[in-house]
């Protein structure tokens, strides 16, 4: 099999423009899938999240582009959200060159969206909803479109856009290429595959018989009230991290929690603006926040390499949702870690789960060494010492039976946070978000004030 993006017939400029990025090996995806794809046929591609089909799709598109007239592209890759929609969008325009790319969601404004649009695009990045309701106000047409990519195509099954999305694909010319790439091909995808799909190549990445997440997978036996203070001490032992609740109710109280005992974290989920959800991943993306508090809705719109570790403050669902969530660590090749928090009346629901994904681990009590020792995804990922994490939180290693309140006032927390990113090496005082305005003035050799913490005992 090739060893290179050029040996695979991807043209020089698109090389290149990797190459910048550190991008000079293809994923087993990539070098399976890129030639038949740059030769136009239909593609089936099954791969796990984070085996790098972005590159898989995005690089024929940029490679066959032709130039779009006004509200008229030639390409449009569908998306389950926005998040998703914008993370394929800012990928491809790596390597575009001047290909133009644009992207549509819904929870903004119109403005902008159409007023790209007007201009041109060759390839268009959509979410199902918003991009049927611009064709509706007819400020764009699908009728030039000669490549079609349904990425994450289970999971838009899972939240009901199936029906809109085969309505997207009959407004669209039989003469066209459709690639299709999912996580799991269920009856749906298998379906739309058999509707809409020319005698597709179909490529199969990864353990067909298991859908578990190549990552270390811990179920920890914990009591509902010691959740919080568990997750807090399991963030500062592997991070960065993502926290998933059920609820946005659930993330909005988590969140408030752990950035109240010092803990940097950024929340998203359905409930909020698309700015603060935009916001969110940024802040977490450059080392802002340490971790993401999420709701199961943004399990498939986050894709972020270097994630250490996925804790699932709530258990998933079913098992579906908990390749979902986890597969946001342990991406392409890399380490990482999966914790799931699991309650006395859980146990059952979780060893259903772990059958389903091909899991044969037994629940254990919480061993923040064992987590802070797994493997991690990337060099980026720090871990702090034992002793510092225990400073750091103020628990003690039978936090499990534990719940810390801070008694110290808002000044003193502030201080505590300077202390902790002077640790973690990741920000200064200046780029800290969290840091009081009466802290800027602290000299460097200034002792900090320190908190004090008060352990309670919940028997």
């Amino acid at each position: 099999m090739p060893s290179t993006f050029l040996q695979l017939g991807v043209p020089e400029f698109i090389c290149r423009a990797l190459a910048k990025s550190g991008i000079t090996e293809p994923f087993e995806i990539q070098a399976a899938t890129l030639t038949d794809a740059l030769a136009e046929k239909d593609i089936c591609g099954r791969a796990p999240t984070g085996s790098g089909k972005t590159l898989a799709f995005g690089i024929p598109l940029v490679a066959k582009a032709r130039r779009a007239e006004p509200k008229r592209p030639r390409a449009v890759v569908l998306a389950p959200t926005r998040e998703l929609a914008e993370q394929i969008a800012n990928d491809i325009r790596k390597f575009s060159g001047p290909v133009r790319v644009g992207v549509v969601y819904g929870g903004v404004a119109y403005g902008n969206q159409i007023r790209t649009l007007k201009r041109g695009v060759e390839i268009l990045v959509a979410c199902p909803g918003r991009l049927e309701d611009l064709i509706n106000q007819k400020v764009v047409s699908l009728a030039g479109i000669k490549k079609v990519v349904i990425d994450e195509a289970d999971r838009m099954s899972d939240m009901g856009f199936m029906p809109i999305v085969r309505r997207l694909l009959d407004q669209i010319p039989d003469d066209r290429q459709t690639m299709l790439f999912s996580a799991t091909l269920d009856s749906a995808v298998s379906k739309l595959t058999a509707d809409y799909q020319r005698s597709p190549i179909n490529y199969d990445i990864g353990n067909a018989n298991s859908d578990v997440v190549p990552a270390s997978h811990l179920f920890w036996k914990v009591a509902r009230h010691d959740r919080q203070a568990i997750t807090a001490q399991a963030i500062t032992a592997s991070w960065p991290s993502i926290v998933f609740c059920r609820t946005r109710n659930g993330a909005d109280k988590l969140g408030k929690y752990l950035n109240k005992e010092g803990i940097p974290v950024a929340i998203i989920h359905g409930g909020r603006s698309q700015n603060q959800r935009t916001r969110a991943i940024t802040d977490f993306s450059n080392n802002k926040v340490i971790a993401l508090v999420a709701s199961d809705v943004a399990a498939r719109g986050i894709h972020i390499d270097g994630i250490a570790s996925v804790i699932h403050y709530d258990i998933p669902e079913d098992s579906k949702a908990y390749v979902h969530r986890s597969g946001r660590t342990a991406r392409a090749g890399e380490g990482g870690a999966v914790l799931t928090l699991v309650q006395p009346e859980q146990a059952k629901s979780v060893s259903q789960i772990q059958r389903s994904v091909g899991l044969k681990i037994g629940s254990t009590d919480p061993d923040f060494d064992t987590l802070r020792s797994l493997p991690s995804s990337g060099d980026s990922v720090m871990h702090l010492s034992k002793a510092d994490s225990e400073q750091e939180t103020g628990r003690t290693s039978k936090v499990s039976r534990s719940v810390v309140k801070s008694q110290s006032n808002t000044h003193t927390r502030n201080n505590e946070h300077r202390t902790k990113d002077r640790r973690w090496g990741k920000r200064t005082v200046e780029t800290n978000p969290f840091a009081h305005k009466a802290n800027k003035g602290r000299r460097r050799n200034q002792p900090k004030a320190q908190s004090s913490r008060v352990n309670k005992i919940h028997k």
